[in-house]
């Protein structure tokens, strides 16, 4: 996924880092202590990720570098993975640092054990908020799904990676996307440690009033192999009037009523309830089902919001398919590029199965495109799926005014012709 930027003047700092990534070949970091570097590398390496030590000794540094962020819009999808030491709260800092887009703040001493973690996740989803020079105006509605495991420190991540996405849409103003955030953050790990743990009321409350962490009540519980295969599926659906999300655990449900009651009985000291009361503010609806394992929550779009970046492709034609549909067939005039909005798609040679194409590919149908070649293979539908249709007017019209489009086109053609030998020589291998 090309290289990541790595921030700090701290050197310990930079060989535990630099150490973790030794026996990961697919991330390469680049480490930078000078506004030179940083800047050459901002403007010119194109990186989808940032790691930055916000706890670094050089303020002027942090300063400098949040300051470019913030001025140039170019840079406004990079994510950010913030690092900090433990003089610092990593609420004060998600707080100082808002308007930016960190996906997760990570205390140094979790670098081990979630450092490529996050990076694997983030990288996963990463076609959610990196195209979004692409999806911003495009389309009217757009959803998706999320897996979660049972840790606390990845939920915020994919909290992080929609809020940020709707951000940059413009469904909710920037100083608004943090309180969402930490509401979806609280209400995910709910749904782990009163859900998928089973974890009572009474359980944490004895556990917190001895000082405890209730992350290390949910590692002793996930010891349960039983307890560590379930997951939370997080949802989540946007138009032009709401924001709908979807919590929800298997685990065997709870009184929400009850719960309700006993917070509201403690009052402002209370050890629980923060994600609850947060949405109470901000949400249009909450709603539980009887059970008590999933959770519906509405938030009304910010219509005054301004955006930033619009799409370049407002009146091209949107394809909505169903399974079995053909996008385009072998040996067709390749006229158009479609932007995959949602689905997976099939691709044959000669009617032999050959690929896959989902949204993280962002597009299909450019080699011909832009070669103004025959289609190389026929795409069809595996589910129901949405699709972009863009003449070639249209798509020459679109970098004359945005012209980071074509850098985009071509970093996607690079590591699909990467990914395309080394399936070549995967196959020579297995024929030797």
């Amino acid at each position: 996924m090309g290289s990541i930027g790595f921030i700090n003047s701290d050197k310990e700092l930079k060989s535990r880092v630099e150490e973790l990534f030794e026996v990961n070949e697919y991330y390469e970091i680049v480490s930078m202590d000078n506004r030179h570097d940083i800047s050459d590398f901002l403007d010119y390496e194109l990186s989808e990720i940032l790691i930055i030590n916000f706890s670094d000794v050089s303020r002027s540094l942090i300063d400098t570098v949040v300051k470019k962020l913030k001025e140039d819009s170019w840079l406004h999808s990079f994510g950010i993975i913030g690092v900090y030491d433990d003089d610092d709260e990593e609420e004060e800092l998600l707080d100082r640092y808002s308007d930016l887009n960190i996906m997760v703040m990570m205390s140094q001493r979790r670098l081990k054990s979630h450092l490529i973690k996050s990076l694997d996740i983030i990288s996963r989803e990463r076609h959610i908020i990196f195209q979004k020079v692409l999806i911003d105006n495009l389309v009217e509605n757009a959803s998706g799904t999320f897996l979660i495991e049972s840790d606390v420190f990845i939920a915020s991540i994919y909290a992080s990676i929609i809020t940020t996405a709707l951000s940059q849409r413009g469904v909710i103003a920037k100083d608004k996307k943090m309180f969402m955030q930490l509401v979806l953050s609280e209400m995910i790990v709910n749904a782990i440690e009163h859900g998928n743990c089973g974890i009572t009321y009474e359980e944490k409350s004895e556990f917190l009033e001895k000082g405890l962490n209730i992350v290390d009540l949910i590692a002793k519980k996930c010891e349960d192999p039983a307890i560590a295969r379930k997951r939370v599926y997080f949802e989540w659906a946007v138009n032009n009037q709401e924001t709908v999300f979807v919590i929800r655990d298997e685990g065997s449900g709870f009184d929400v009523n009850k719960l309700k009651s006993k917070i509201e009985e403690e009052g402002a000291l209370a050890l629980h309830g923060r994600g609850i009361k947060m949405a109470v503010k901000l949400a249009k609806e909450i709603r539980y089902n009887k059970k008590g394992n999933r959770l519906k929550l509405v938030f009304e779009n910010d219509e005054t919001v301004h955006k930033e970046t619009p799409g370049g492709f407002d009146t091209e034609e949107v394809l909505t398919l169903n399974k079995g549909d053909v996008v385009f067939r072998e040996d067709e005039l390749g006229d158009f590029l479609y932007y995959i909005i949602a689905g997976t798609y099939n691709v044959y040679v000669e009617e032999v199965l050959v690929g896959r194409i989902t949204p993280s590919d962002v597009f299909m149908g450019e080699m011909s495109f832009l070669m103004q070649n025959h289609r190389s293979a026929t795409v069809i539908a595996n589910c129901p799926g949405k699709i972009l249709k863009i003449s070639r007017n249209s798509y020459i019209n679109a970098i004359k005014k945005y012209p980071h489009y074509a850098i985009l086109l071509s970093k996607l053609l690079a590591k699909k012709l990467v990914r395309a030998n080394d399936f070549k020589v995967r196959g020579e291998i297995s024929e030797v």
